[in-house]
């Protein structure tokens, strides 16, 4: 498409919810300096997603909009259509955006592209939701890499920009009242929808309120500055412990883009105590990406097709045991501190998140979709690449991944990184009045655990015998 004169063009937000470091803004101001904000509320991406996952965004779109002193143009509908439609409003030459790696929203882009292009209208995408872009860094055969360290290593060797220097003064804004009538804001869901068929244990907070982050790029920042300067330094440790504020609680920002990892990474530079494993998980995330670029059936597939013959459960029993699992109610009391954790604050630490995986998988014999599907629809910081194959990775069945012997005992877990139970009282009620070791495993009391809690749904000696015995089949 040919270079025209622009008098204005359109930044279309989406996974970029922020004004800092915002290098499809940067490329709005270099073709004209007049843009229009937009956001689309997609039916396709909101229907699949939870209370917490639609109530951050809201509230999220709700801090841009005031970051922009109400200059963020609202929007319902096919972007398809939409977009094509505001661009010929508004006489804008190009719409500006943040490349969109999962596979929905490439072939969006694609569709959005090609009915732009109709309208001589271009669709620049500049930057993406990650500090190197998925399907850049390559083995030296220019194959895609399938194991995380050499990964690793290649991605730091390839380097990335320094942030972009972008604010709200970057361009003139233009007044969405001018233009078009903005659609409200979608009221707030009802966290009682997404638990709808949960039995909720005692003393839950879920079906009456979330506990969520504060939203928007302010809050973000502050939560990183405080973790970089408080917690980062112990962070190879204490990232383990879920019983610490070890971790950063930055995912659900970096999801919706609140904050670039290249802003992260900026603040990394040099040699203080835990900026490599900070990194290295940053990596993680940008190397996930990476794989579901290359292979995008993945998101629903085993990566390792050899896993397509795994023996699970299914029938009424099966049903029953996964609904014990998703309601906290397994009689594992990390297990289910976990699982209420996601419900009542739309995020699980990630060692626990381990934890629970292979619970599901393991002691329960259920397929990793099915666990994978609930997070999905639970946390925040949902995430397609890094959910589904970190599901895979527990499983046995993705890239890098975990040998399918390695099945994680959820006593052991639970006394290693949560040595005093301080993170099983805290949500599981019914077990705070146990003290010292007891709380790991209730059920060996003289009078068995207390009132309301239930015992073990199943024997992990037993069940971790019958994963090695329906593992052991796929050598076969």
């Amino acid at each position: 498409m040919s270079r025209r004169t622009e008098d204005c063009t359109l930044l279309w937000f989406r996974r970029d919810l922020r004004l800092g470091d915002h290098p499809a803004l940067a490329a709005a101001a270099e073709r004209a300096g007049r843009c229009l904000a937009v956001f689309v509320l997609d039916d396709r991406l909101l229907a699949p997603a939870g209370a917490a996952r639609r109530i951050f965004l809201i509230r999220s779109l709700r801090a841009l909009r005031e970051q922009l002193a109400g200059r963020l143009l609202i929007l319902a509908g096919d972007p398809v259509t939409v977009l094509p439609s505001l661009a010929a409003e508004v006489g804008a030459g190009s719409v500006h955006i943040s490349a969109d790696c999962g596979p929905y929203g490439r072939q969006r882009d694609d569709d959005v592209r090609a009915a732009l292009a109709s309208a001589e209208v271009e669709l620049v995408a500049t930057g993406s939701p990650y500090a190197v872009a998925p399907g850049r860094v390559r083995k030296q055969d220019g194959e895609p890499f399938r194991v995380f360290t050499p990964f690793y290593r290649a991605w730091q060797e390839h380097g990335w920009r320094a942030p972009a220097r972008t604010d709200e003064s970057t361009v003139d804004w233009i007044d969405p009242a001018t233009v078009a009538e903005s659609a409200p804001l979608p009221a707030e869901p009802d966290p009682k929808e997404s638990t709808a068929g949960l039995t909720l244990p005692p003393g839950s907070t879920a079906s009456s309120e979330l506990a969520l982050p504060e939203p928007g790029e302010s809050a973000a920042r502050s939560v990183w500055q405080d973790f970089r300067d408080q917690a980062l330094a112990d962070y190879p440790v204490d990232r383990d412990r879920p019983d610490l504020p070890g971790s950063s609680r930055l995912s659900g920002y970096l999801h919706w883009g609140a904050l670039h990892p290249r802003t992260l990474l900026a603040d990394l530079a040099g040699d203080q105590p835990g900026a490599e494993a900070f990194r290295r998980e940053l990596a993680w995330r940008e190397f996930h990406a990476d794989v579901l670029w290359h292979r995008p059936e993945t998101a629903r597939h085993n990566y390792d097709r050899r896993f397509d013959t795994v023996e699970y459960d299914s029938g009424p029993a099966a049903d029953t045991a996964f609904a014990a699992w998703c309601s906290g109610l397994t009689g594992y009391p990390v297990v289910d501190a976990g699982l209420r954790q996601l419900l009542a604050e739309g995020w699980m630490h990630n060692r626990i998140r381990m934890v629970v995986a292979s619970f599901l998988v393991k002691d329960l014999h259920l397929p990793w979709w099915r666990g994978a599907r609930h997070f999905m629809r639970h946390l925040v910081d949902g995430d397609l690449a890094s959910n589904q194959l970190n599901w895979q990775w527990v499983a046995g069945c993705g890239t890098d991944a975990a040998p399918y012997f390695r099945i994680f005992n959820p006593i052991t877990q639970s006394q290693k990184f949560d040595p005093s139970g301080d993170y099983i009282r805290r949500y599981v009620p019914e077990l705070r009045a146990l003290t010292g070791r007891a709380v790991h495993q209730p059920w060996t009391l003289p009078d068995g655990p207390p009132a309301g809690y239930p015992l073990p749904i199943v024997e992990h000696a037993e069940e971790r015998k019958e994963a090695l015995r329906r593992y052991d089949a796929i050598k076969r």
